[in-house]
């Protein structure tokens, strides 16, 4: 009986680093879908209003605001919407290799009929 209790406990363990990994993936997703968002609204913003600076760099600015890298920024002063990908480390995983990214793109358009 006792190969069977630990062939039952490393398959619980091996589930429960499976589960934990599982999270951190889904955490990152979701703080990279946050990052691409705030990048894209900021440089729509800066495109409707301009004011301060280019909107990339302002996309920029709030990615990693948020601890994501910007990839890509589609936000060329006088366009009317505006396209970002972000990138954010997943962290330390148990089953995984380390070097994981969750990517997340998001568009911000500016409606000028209101």
């Amino acid at each position: 009986m006792t190969p069977v209790v630990a062939a039952a406990a490393a398959t619980a363990l091996v589930f429960t680093m499976g589960v934990a990994d599982l999270g951190a993936v889904l955490a990152a997703r979701s703080r990279a879908r946050s990052a691409a968002d705030a990048a894209a609204l900021a440089a729509a913003q800066e495109l409707a209003l301009p004011a301060r600076a280019h909107p990339a760099e302002l996309a920029r600015a709030y990615a990693e605001a948020n601890g994501a890298e910007l990839v890509a920024c589609a936000c060329e002063p006088g366009a009317l919407e505006a396209r970002v990908e972000v990138r954010v480390p997943v962290g330390a995983l148990l089953l995984l290799p380390d070097d994981l990214r969750a990517v997340a793109r998001a568009r911000a358009v500016i409606d000028l009929a209101s």
